[in-house]
């Protein structure tokens, strides 16, 4: 094997690599799991006015599909031409402006004070 194709391993990744429209393993199944969570009850409810379960069941899993795809399509255009761990960043910061959760990063702007008013003596 040549080292040009020795260098491509896996344990030499810096980040997961895109198997469906540029989205991650966990990526994808963060979207399976919550268009599951979304879609499983609203299509069987929607089974049971019909009076058919199994046709609940079936659309769930035509709208969990569908929801893959439409989200890692929404994914692939967030994505597109920024740096890894983009959206990640994105989120935290909105969630911190929102005031749900703290922010890992320094979101103030402005003068910044030493904390001092005096010039040290020299």
């Amino acid at each position: 094997m040549s080292e040009a194709l020795e260098e491509r391993v896996a344990d030499r990744m810096n980040e997961e690599p895109s198997i469906f429209k540029g989205c991650s393993t966990t990526e994808l199944l963060v979207i399976v799991v919550v268009a599951t969570v979304f879609w499983l009850p609203v299509c069987l409810i929607v089974g049971l006015l019909f009076g058919a379960v199994t046709m609940g069941l079936g659309a769930t899993g035509v709208c969990v599909i569908g929801s893959v795809v439409l989200g890692a399509g929404f994914f692939q255009k967030m994505k597109a031409g920024r740096p890894d761990g983009y959206y990640q960043q994105r989120l935290r910061i909105v969630l911190a402006e929102k005031k749900i959760m703290r922010s890992p990063f320094v979101l103030r702007s402005g003068a910044w004070g030493l904390g001092r008013n005096e010039h040290a003596s020299i």
